[in-house]
């Protein structure tokens, strides 16, 4: 089911903007269920806008690796914050941010050059001299390293007017 934005003044249509603040955001807070029980977790990410796919890197047991197994539907969200600001007049307040909501389901990749790529796309989006890090990705510690991946199959996003992505 879709539903409308109310304030459709805040939303963001542009599916290049969506993508812009997934590159953006460093962490991604998804919301997962099992039994009927709701759980959230937020993590740092990779976004691999060519295929549309958030990378993330995870301990190998865990409450939330129970949650995915068992269901491995997901919804999630993305926020740049940029603050708010006071005015004088309280009704000229305003908070200014844009965000994502996304939809998909993860699967945990068991392909060696897919997972180096992931870690790639993560270290390419978290630091700021990437290709030092790239460098010591070595292929015992990628084998190691247990990445899920969220297939993203719907994306939907608004943002303050005062914000430029």
């Amino acid at each position: 089911m879709r539903y409308h934005m109310r304030r459709s003044d805040k939303e963001i249509t542009d599916p290049e903007i969506l993508k812009k603040i997934l590159k953006k955001t460093q962490y991604v807070t998804i919301a997962m269920s099992m039994d009927g029980r709701p759980y959230l977790v937020s993590l740092s990410h990779g976004y691999d806008e060519p295929s549309n796919r958030i990378y993330f890197h995870c301990a190998k047991e865990g409450k939330k690796l129970d949650y995915l197994r068992s269901n491995n539907e997901v919804w999630g969200q993305a926020v740049l914050d940029h603050g708010y600001f006071r005015a004088e007049d309280p009704c000229e307040s305003n908070y200014f941010f844009a965000s994502v909501h996304f939809s998909g389901k993860v699967a945990f990749i068991e392909d060696p050059e897919e997972k180096r790529h992931a870690l790639e796309c993560l270290v390419r989006q978290l630091n700021s001299n990437p290709e030092q890090l790239i460098a010591r990705l070595a292929p015992d510690r990628i084998a190691r390293t247990l990445i899920g991946r969220i297939d993203i199959d719907l994306m939907t996003g608004k943002k303050s007017e005062e914000v430029t992505i």
